[in-house]
């Protein structure tokens, strides 16, 4: 008799990265940011930013740096979203968070940042999450207001000139820092 536990049909897997989910992160995390296939959502950069968001290397960085965690999601064996978590003392960082644009706008972000909430607070005593959003994006910024984000005026510049993260489309992109108390 076979005991193991298998999800159930449309069941949300929660997982942390593996190296060898490298290549797959980046497709996705391409797929919902830039170039033609990310217009399908609603989050695309695409109008913004040219060019890759993020690389093999960026992301095995994230996999394997101290204090980090790439969490995947699978839904019936298909990865389907993704997240960055960073133990930044009291705080977590969330990032690189990524849900594949046809599985976008049924709720599924808004169950994902909510079991990242949960995870940063059981595992790392996390009280607040921080993240940046390029702060022209006002769509994306308004959602997670809506998940209790607050806007707190602080900006770091784009890395104009660092090719590796983009090429942008207008001079004027920044990342604002979105904060919540968990």
């Amino acid at each position: 008799m076979d005991t193991t536990s298998r999800p159930a049909p449309g069941e949300l897997v929660f997982r942390d990265a593996a190296e060898s989910d490298a290549p797959a992160l980046v497709a996705l995390v391409e797929s919902a940011y830039r170039g033609d296939s990310s217009r399908a959502g609603w989050t695309t950069e695409a109008d913004l930013i040219e060019g890759p968001r993020t690389d093999p290397e960026g992301v095995l960085a994230v996999i394997t740096a101290p204090g980090s965690r790439l969490l995947t999601v699978e839904r019936d064996g298909e990865l389907v979203a993704c997240c960055q978590l960073e133990h930044r003392g009291p705080a977590a960082y969330f990032g690189m968070f990524a849900v594949r644009p046809g599985h976008q706008g049924g709720g599924l972000g808004k169950r994902i940042i909510a079991e990242a909430e949960r995870q940063v607070r059981e595992t790392w005593g996390a009280t607040e999450m921080h993240m940046t959003v390029i702060s022209v994006r006002n769509d994306l910024i308004a959602w997670y207001e809506r998940r209790g984000y607050r806007r707190t005026g602080r900006m770091s510049p784009f890395p104009y000139g660092e090719e590796r993260f983009g090429i942008p489309r207008r001079d004027d992109l920044a990342f604002e820092l979105l904060v919540k108390e968990l």
